[in-house]
Protein backbone atom coordinates (compact mmCIF):
# COMPACT_ATOMS: atom_id res chain seq x y z
CA UNK A 1 0.00 0.00 0.00
CA UNK A 2 1.30 3.45 -0.89
CA UNK A 3 -1.77 5.46 0.12
CA UNK A 4 -2.50 4.88 3.81
CA UNK A 5 -4.92 7.26 5.57
CA UNK A 6 -3.73 8.91 8.76
CA UNK A 7 -4.91 11.42 11.34
CA UNK A 8 -2.66 14.05 12.89
CA UNK A 9 -3.72 14.26 16.55
CA UNK A 10 -2.37 15.17 19.95
CA UNK A 11 -2.84 14.05 23.53
CA UNK A 12 -2.08 17.06 25.73
CA UNK A 13 0.36 18.28 23.10
CA UNK A 14 2.01 14.86 22.74
CA UNK A 15 2.11 14.77 18.92
CA UNK A 16 0.50 11.61 17.56
CA UNK A 17 -0.10 10.19 14.08
CA UNK A 18 -2.82 7.53 13.92
CA UNK A 19 -2.25 5.43 10.78
CA UNK A 20 -4.90 3.04 9.43
CA UNK A 21 -3.18 -0.12 8.19
CA UNK A 22 -6.20 -2.37 8.53
CA UNK A 23 -6.56 -4.77 5.62
CA UNK A 24 -2.87 -4.50 4.75
CA UNK A 25 0.26 -6.45 5.56
CA UNK A 26 2.32 -3.25 5.28
CA UNK A 27 4.20 -1.79 8.24
CA UNK A 28 5.56 1.68 8.81
CA UNK A 29 9.28 1.49 8.08
CA UNK A 30 11.89 3.20 10.24
CA UNK A 31 12.91 5.23 7.19
CA UNK A 32 9.33 6.43 6.68
CA UNK A 33 9.00 7.44 10.34
CA UNK A 34 12.23 9.44 10.23
CA UNK A 35 11.21 11.12 6.95
CA UNK A 36 7.78 12.05 8.29
CA UNK A 37 9.24 13.46 11.50
CA UNK A 38 11.73 15.55 9.52
CA UNK A 39 8.92 17.77 8.23
CA UNK A 40 7.60 20.44 10.64
CA UNK A 41 3.99 19.80 9.59
CA UNK A 42 4.14 16.12 10.51
CA UNK A 43 6.60 16.14 13.39
CA UNK A 44 5.43 13.60 15.95
CA UNK A 45 6.27 11.76 19.14
CA UNK A 46 4.64 8.45 18.18
CA UNK A 47 2.88 6.84 15.23
CA UNK A 48 0.04 4.58 16.34
CA UNK A 49 -0.39 2.09 13.48
CA UNK A 50 -3.77 0.32 13.61
CA UNK A 51 -3.55 -3.24 12.24
CA UNK A 52 -6.05 -6.07 11.94
CA UNK A 53 -6.42 -8.06 15.19
CA UNK A 54 -3.99 -10.89 15.85
CA UNK A 55 -5.72 -12.32 18.91
CA UNK A 56 -9.41 -13.30 19.13
CA UNK A 57 -11.37 -10.94 21.35
CA UNK A 58 -9.27 -7.89 20.54
CA UNK A 59 -10.38 -5.05 18.28
CA UNK A 60 -6.99 -4.33 16.74
CA UNK A 61 -3.27 -4.83 17.03
CA UNK A 62 -1.52 -1.49 17.63
CA UNK A 63 2.09 -0.99 16.62
CA UNK A 64 3.82 2.04 18.16
CA UNK A 65 6.68 3.75 16.33
CA UNK A 66 8.87 6.49 17.84
CA UNK A 67 10.05 9.49 15.87
CA UNK A 68 13.52 7.96 15.53
CA UNK A 69 12.02 4.89 13.85
CA UNK A 70 12.33 2.55 16.83
CA UNK A 71 9.39 0.57 18.21
CA UNK A 72 7.81 1.39 21.58
CA UNK A 73 5.93 -1.00 23.85
CA UNK A 74 3.33 1.45 25.14
CA UNK A 75 2.01 5.00 24.71
CA UNK A 76 -0.89 6.14 26.86
CA UNK A 77 -1.50 9.43 25.04
CA UNK A 78 -1.40 7.67 21.70
CA UNK A 79 -3.84 5.00 22.87
CA UNK A 80 -6.33 7.72 23.81
CA UNK A 81 -6.06 9.09 20.27
CA UNK A 82 -6.72 5.60 18.89
CA UNK A 83 -9.78 5.18 21.12
CA UNK A 84 -11.18 8.55 20.03
CA UNK A 85 -10.57 7.73 16.36
CA UNK A 86 -12.28 4.35 16.46
CA UNK A 87 -15.09 5.55 18.70
CA UNK A 88 -15.96 8.29 16.19
CA UNK A 89 -15.76 5.78 13.35
CA UNK A 90 -17.70 2.91 14.91
CA UNK A 91 -20.01 4.61 17.39
CA UNK A 92 -18.94 2.51 20.37
CA UNK A 93 -17.04 3.49 23.48
CA UNK A 94 -15.14 0.41 24.73
CA UNK A 95 -12.19 -1.28 23.02
CA UNK A 96 -9.67 -4.04 23.68
CA UNK A 97 -6.31 -3.73 21.95
CA UNK A 98 -3.16 -5.79 21.68
CA UNK A 99 0.35 -4.30 21.70
CA UNK A 100 3.77 -5.88 22.14
CA UNK A 101 3.38 -4.99 25.83
CA UNK A 102 0.16 -7.03 26.12
CA UNK A 103 -3.59 -6.42 26.16
CA UNK A 104 -4.84 -2.88 26.83
CA UNK A 105 -8.39 -1.58 27.34
CA UNK A 106 -9.77 1.84 26.50
CA UNK A 107 -13.06 3.68 26.64
CA UNK A 108 -14.47 7.11 25.84
CA UNK A 109 -16.92 8.71 28.26
CA UNK A 110 -19.91 10.79 27.20
CA UNK A 111 -18.00 13.98 28.01
CA UNK A 112 -15.17 12.98 25.69
CA UNK A 113 -12.71 12.06 28.45
CA UNK A 114 -10.81 8.93 27.47
CA UNK A 115 -9.55 6.34 29.94
CA UNK A 116 -7.01 3.66 29.07
CA UNK A 117 -6.20 0.69 31.29
CA UNK A 118 -2.42 0.55 30.99
CA UNK A 119 -2.05 -2.83 32.70
CA UNK A 120 0.09 -3.65 35.71
CA UNK A 121 3.41 -2.03 36.63
CA UNK A 122 6.53 -4.11 37.10
CA UNK A 123 9.25 -3.30 39.60
CA UNK A 124 11.75 -6.19 39.52
CA UNK A 125 15.10 -5.10 38.09
CA UNK A 126 14.98 -7.79 35.39
CA UNK A 127 11.45 -6.80 34.29
CA UNK A 128 12.21 -3.11 33.79
CA UNK A 129 14.90 -4.16 32.62
CA UNK A 130 18.17 -3.09 34.22
CA UNK A 131 21.65 -4.41 33.49
CA UNK A 132 22.45 -4.58 37.19
CA UNK A 133 20.61 -6.30 40.02
CA UNK A 134 18.84 -4.06 42.53
CA UNK A 135 16.91 -5.60 45.40
CA UNK A 136 14.84 -2.42 45.80
CA UNK A 137 13.97 -0.35 42.73
CA UNK A 138 12.24 2.39 44.73
CA UNK A 139 15.63 4.15 44.75
CA UNK A 140 18.55 2.92 42.67
CA UNK A 141 22.15 4.12 42.51
CA UNK A 142 22.21 6.53 39.58
CA UNK A 143 23.10 10.20 39.57
CA UNK A 144 23.95 13.22 37.44
CA UNK A 145 26.63 15.65 38.60
CA UNK A 146 29.50 15.49 41.09
CA UNK A 147 29.59 12.51 43.43
CA UNK A 148 29.52 14.73 46.53
CA UNK A 149 26.85 17.11 45.17
CA UNK A 150 24.73 15.40 42.51
CA UNK A 151 22.17 17.43 40.58
CA UNK A 152 19.83 14.43 40.44
CA UNK A 153 20.14 11.08 42.14
CA UNK A 154 18.41 7.91 43.37
CA UNK A 155 15.52 7.59 40.88
CA UNK A 156 12.65 5.20 41.32
CA UNK A 157 12.40 2.85 38.35
CA UNK A 158 9.51 0.83 36.98
CA UNK A 159 8.10 -0.63 33.79
CA UNK A 160 4.73 0.42 32.40
CA UNK A 161 5.30 -1.79 29.38
CA UNK A 162 8.38 0.38 28.77
CA UNK A 163 11.18 1.38 31.17
CA UNK A 164 10.92 4.55 33.27
CA UNK A 165 13.20 6.32 35.74
CA UNK A 166 11.60 8.99 37.96
CA UNK A 167 13.93 11.48 39.65
CA UNK A 168 12.38 13.28 42.64
CA UNK A 169 13.00 16.97 43.22
CA UNK A 170 11.58 19.53 45.67
CA UNK A 171 11.95 22.59 43.46
CA UNK A 172 10.91 23.70 39.98
CA UNK A 173 11.14 20.85 37.44
CA UNK A 174 11.92 23.48 34.79
CA UNK A 175 15.16 24.45 36.54
CA UNK A 176 16.84 21.25 35.34
CA UNK A 177 18.52 20.89 31.93
CA UNK A 178 16.54 17.82 30.90
CA UNK A 179 17.38 18.47 27.25
CA UNK A 180 21.08 18.08 28.12
CA UNK A 181 21.16 15.08 30.44
CA UNK A 182 18.02 13.33 29.14
CA UNK A 183 19.88 11.75 26.19
CA UNK A 184 22.74 10.65 28.45
CA UNK A 185 20.42 8.94 30.92
CA UNK A 186 18.22 7.44 28.20
CA UNK A 187 21.27 5.66 26.81
CA UNK A 188 22.98 4.90 30.13
CA UNK A 189 24.56 1.39 30.22
CA UNK A 190 22.26 0.53 33.12
CA UNK A 191 19.32 0.42 30.69
CA UNK A 192 19.69 -2.30 28.02
CA UNK A 193 16.50 -1.14 26.26
CA UNK A 194 17.17 2.56 26.93
CA UNK A 195 14.84 4.41 29.30
CA UNK A 196 12.29 7.21 29.64
CA UNK A 197 13.65 9.85 32.03
CA UNK A 198 11.36 12.02 34.18
CA UNK A 199 11.77 14.76 36.78
CA UNK A 200 8.93 14.84 39.31
CA UNK A 201 7.93 17.26 42.06
CA UNK A 202 5.21 16.07 44.43
CA UNK A 203 3.39 19.23 45.50
CA UNK A 204 0.47 17.51 47.27
CA UNK A 205 -0.60 13.95 48.18
CA UNK A 206 -2.70 13.94 45.01
CA UNK A 207 -0.67 16.14 42.63
CA UNK A 208 2.64 15.72 40.80
CA UNK A 209 4.42 18.12 38.43
CA UNK A 210 6.28 16.14 35.74
CA UNK A 211 8.66 16.66 32.83
CA UNK A 212 9.83 13.80 30.64
CA UNK A 213 12.57 13.01 28.18
CA UNK A 214 10.89 10.28 26.14
CA UNK A 215 12.92 7.35 24.85
CA UNK A 216 13.17 7.62 21.07
CA UNK A 217 11.33 10.96 20.94
CA UNK A 218 13.09 13.45 23.22
CA UNK A 219 11.47 16.26 25.21
CA UNK A 220 7.72 15.89 25.09
CA UNK A 221 4.68 17.91 26.10
CA UNK A 222 3.15 14.82 27.68
CA UNK A 223 4.01 11.15 28.17
CA UNK A 224 1.20 8.93 29.43
CA UNK A 225 3.32 5.99 30.55
CA UNK A 226 5.69 8.39 32.35
CA UNK A 227 2.69 9.82 34.21
CA UNK A 228 1.66 6.28 35.18
CA UNK A 229 5.18 5.41 36.29
CA UNK A 230 5.43 8.61 38.33
CA UNK A 231 2.19 7.82 40.18
CA UNK A 232 3.06 4.22 41.02
CA UNK A 233 6.60 5.20 42.02
CA UNK A 234 5.23 8.02 44.19
CA UNK A 235 2.70 5.72 45.83
CA UNK A 236 5.17 2.96 46.61
CA UNK A 237 7.60 5.47 48.12
CA UNK A 238 4.71 6.96 50.14
CA UNK A 239 4.94 10.34 48.50
CA UNK A 240 1.29 10.18 47.33
CA UNK A 241 -1.77 8.01 47.50
CA UNK A 242 -2.82 5.72 44.66
CA UNK A 243 -4.60 8.40 42.63
CA UNK A 244 -3.24 11.76 41.54
CA UNK A 245 -3.42 14.48 38.93
CA UNK A 246 -0.18 14.59 36.96
CA UNK A 247 0.56 18.04 35.54
CA UNK A 248 2.74 17.89 32.42
CA UNK A 249 3.82 20.74 30.13
CA UNK A 250 0.80 20.01 27.91
CA UNK A 251 -1.78 19.79 30.70
CA UNK A 252 -3.25 17.41 33.27
CA UNK A 253 -3.72 13.65 33.30
CA UNK A 254 -5.43 11.66 36.05
CA UNK A 255 -3.71 8.40 36.99
CA UNK A 256 -5.07 5.78 39.39
CA UNK A 257 -3.41 2.60 40.64
CA UNK A 258 -6.37 0.33 41.23
CA UNK A 259 -6.71 -2.37 43.87
CA UNK A 260 -6.43 -5.03 41.14
CA UNK A 261 -2.92 -3.64 40.43
CA UNK A 262 -3.93 -2.15 37.06
CA UNK A 263 -3.12 1.48 36.30
CA UNK A 264 -5.65 3.69 34.50
CA UNK A 265 -4.82 6.88 32.63
CA UNK A 266 -7.51 9.47 31.88
CA UNK A 267 -7.30 12.58 29.72
CA UNK A 268 -8.30 14.20 26.43
CA UNK A 269 -7.34 13.63 22.79
CA UNK A 270 -7.57 16.17 19.99
CA UNK A 271 -7.93 15.79 16.21
CA UNK A 272 -5.90 18.25 14.11
CA UNK A 273 -6.02 17.22 10.44
CA UNK A 274 -5.94 14.20 8.15
CA UNK A 275 -3.87 13.00 5.21
CA UNK A 276 -2.46 9.98 3.39
CA UNK A 277 1.07 8.58 3.29
CA UNK A 278 3.34 5.83 1.99
CA UNK A 279 4.40 3.62 4.94
CA UNK A 280 7.57 2.60 3.11
CA UNK A 281 8.95 6.00 2.11
CA UNK A 282 7.05 8.46 4.31
CA UNK A 283 5.83 10.54 1.35
CA UNK A 284 2.52 12.16 2.34
CA UNK A 285 -0.26 14.48 1.27
CA UNK A 286 -2.54 16.54 3.46
CA UNK A 287 -6.30 16.98 3.32
CA UNK A 288 -7.95 19.84 5.16
CA UNK A 289 -11.28 17.98 5.38
CA UNK A 290 -12.17 16.93 8.93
Amino acid sequence: MSDVPFLKMNGLGNQIIVADLRGSAARVSAEAAIAINARPETRFDQIMAIHDPRTPGTANYIEIINSDGTRAQACGNGMRCVVQTLSAEQGRQRFTFETIAGILFGQEAEDGLITVDMGTPKFAWYDIPLNEEFADTRAIELQIGPIDAPVLHSPSVASMGNPHATFWVKDDVWSYALDRFGPLLENHPLFPERCNISIANVIAPDRIILRTWERGAGLTQACGTAACAALVNAARTRRTGRKATITLPGGDLVVEWLDNDHVTLSGPAEFEWRGRFDPASGAWTRSEAA
